[in-house]
């Protein structure tokens, strides 16, 4: 942790190019310090920076080590649906293969980044508590709001990877060191890990502040999707209490903002329902009310390289084609009809097939989506279909499928019994996921083992749930100097 703690010590104040430097009275008037570099103590000294300071916990988000790249593309590589053509160690072979180890990169740095973004938001939480005059008392509560849904997401992105299945156990395995308060030097290395289930009933709590802190929604749709607000919180909910296997927990929170009949919509906050062509909220509009919550990319502020999304998934000219398709996944399932809308996101180039979901060019400046009304429809079809509702867990799974395939006709052996339901809903989600991250979870989750993949001379085997490699590692940086792990 260390090493971590020594990237993450003053990373947050950095946000707002810090400086510490100080100056004798009259030197200040001659010199005025520039409003960029403001001193440790003064961070909080006015709404604007405090502002600006909210915006920076958002940033440490878009790490191209976190949510910016890398975190999303091991949700997938992991998985079955994409085949290595490089072998290359910086753009994730070693979890395609399953070859980690605790001094692995993508082990050392995911952990690095979302610490990171925890410790942001721990130390805007004490920064704000110690200035609560300093802003309006509702702006304040939002505030609060946003820093706990942040920290929210980044302890359950932990828990998934480095962590036993909460499904296992019942979370009794070892979990996380569960880091609540503000660091800014390496004093408090030691901390024992949390219990799988200590850090999900911390994120719920996180999660339940939020929904009672954030407002019902912002005066734009852009800031509707970028920013956290009532509902963010509650579609977060519906992933997390999936991940447990609360499917009871599910419904109840998916009921919040999903209407009783089609054409399901959110009837409180902003009305969030599924954008008509799926094709806009990739490439015309990342605003739309389907998008709960996504990361903008700019010109000035984005992924690049190696850890942009366009650039590993797609091939020549956008990306490296790092990644092709695998034929014998999701994109040569025959129930994956060419009449989908969501074919239009395949790509073929010198025989292969190339995801290009994410198509624009460098600088990369494709919004990186986190949560989408579809994944709330298929999170509660999911929970409905696990507690015997099969006829709401149809009509939510409908919705999904035939916006994108108007034509397709369900037929009984997919959709009769439970466990043909939940078998269907899980296809349907490899599909309408493909590319976002969420293949990794869903397999643990079920406790399902990871299927082999591979092609010409690159192979991967299949993963056991007893195996060590099931989850990831933790990282040497933590090993070495946490000692009380």
């Amino acid at each position: 942790m260390k090493n971590s703690l020594s990237k993450i010590k003053g990373c947050f104040l950095c946000i707002l190019s810090l400086s510490l430097s100080s100056c004798k009275k009259e030197k200040v008037i001659l010199n005025p310090v520039p409003v960029t570099s403001i001193l440790e103590a003064n961070a909080f000294d006015t709404p604007v920076r405090i502002s600006g300071l909210v915006n920076g916990i958002y940033t440490k988000l878009k790490d191209p080590q976190y949510y910016g790249g890398k975190f999303i593309m091991y949700g997938d590589f992991r998985g079955e649906e994409f085949i290595n053509r490089t072998q290359n160690i910086f753009t994730g072979y070693d979890t395609w293969a399953h070859t980690l180890n605790s001094s692995s990169n993508e082990v050392q740095n995911l952990w690095a980044a979302v610490y990171g973004a925890v410790n942001a938001a721990n130390v805007f939480l004490k920064g704000l508590n110690d200035n609560s005059s300093k802003v309006d008392v509702t702006l304040a509560k939002q505030y609060e709001g946003e820093a706990k849904f942040n920290r929210a997401l980044c302890y359950f992105s932990l828990v998934t990877l480095y962590a036993k299945p909460y499904t296992a156990d019942n979370g009794a395995s070892p979990g996380l060191p569960l880091r609540l308060q503000s660091e800014t030097t390496t004093s408090n290395n030691d901390l024992a890990r949390s219990t799988v289930a200590q850090v999900y009933a911390q994120v719920l709590k996180d999660l339940n502040d939020a929904e009672a802190l954030l407002p019902l929604n912002y005066s734009t749709d852009l800031l509707n999707n970028t920013r956290a607000h009532r509902n963010t919180a509650i579609a977060l909910k519906t992933r997390v209490y999936l991940t447990m296997g609360n499917y009871l927990k599910v419904m109840e929170e998916a009921r919040k903002i999903v209407s009783d009949a089609a054409p399901f919509k959110a009837s409180t906050g902003v009305a969030h329902m599924l954008q008509p062509d799926i094709k806009v909220i990739f490439s015309a509009n990342y605003s739309t009310t389907e998008s709960i919550f996504s990361l903008p990319m700019t010109d000035l502020n984005s992924s690049t390289g190696q850890n942009a999304l366009g650039y590993i998934f797609n091939a020549a000219p956008t990306g490296n084609a790092e990644y092709s398709l695998n034929a014998s996944g999701i994109a040569g399932n025959t129930d994956w009809r060419t009449t989908d809308s969501r074919r239009s996101f395949l790509t073929i180039a010198g025989g292969v097939t190339y995801l290009k979901k994410y198509d624009k060019p460098s600088p990369y400046t494709d919004f990186i989506p986190v949560i989408r009304y579809a994944e709330v429809l298929l999170n509660y079809a999911e929970a409905a279909a696990k507690t015997g509702d099969l006829a709401r867990s149809f009509e939510l799974l409908k919705a999904v499928r035939l916006r994108a395939d108007p034509t397709y006709t369900f037929t009984a052996d997919k959709t009769a019994t439970g466990d043909a339901m939940i078998n269907t809903i899980l296809l349907e989600r490899r599909i309408e996921f493909l590319g976002e991250g969420f293949r990794s979870d869903d397999l643990l989750r079920n406790l399902f083992s990871i299927p082999s993949k591979g092609s010409g001379g690159l192979v991967s085997p299949a993963i056991a749930p007893t195996q060590a490699s099931y989850i990831f590692p933790l990282p040497n940086s933590e090993i070495l100097t946490n000692k009380l792990l």
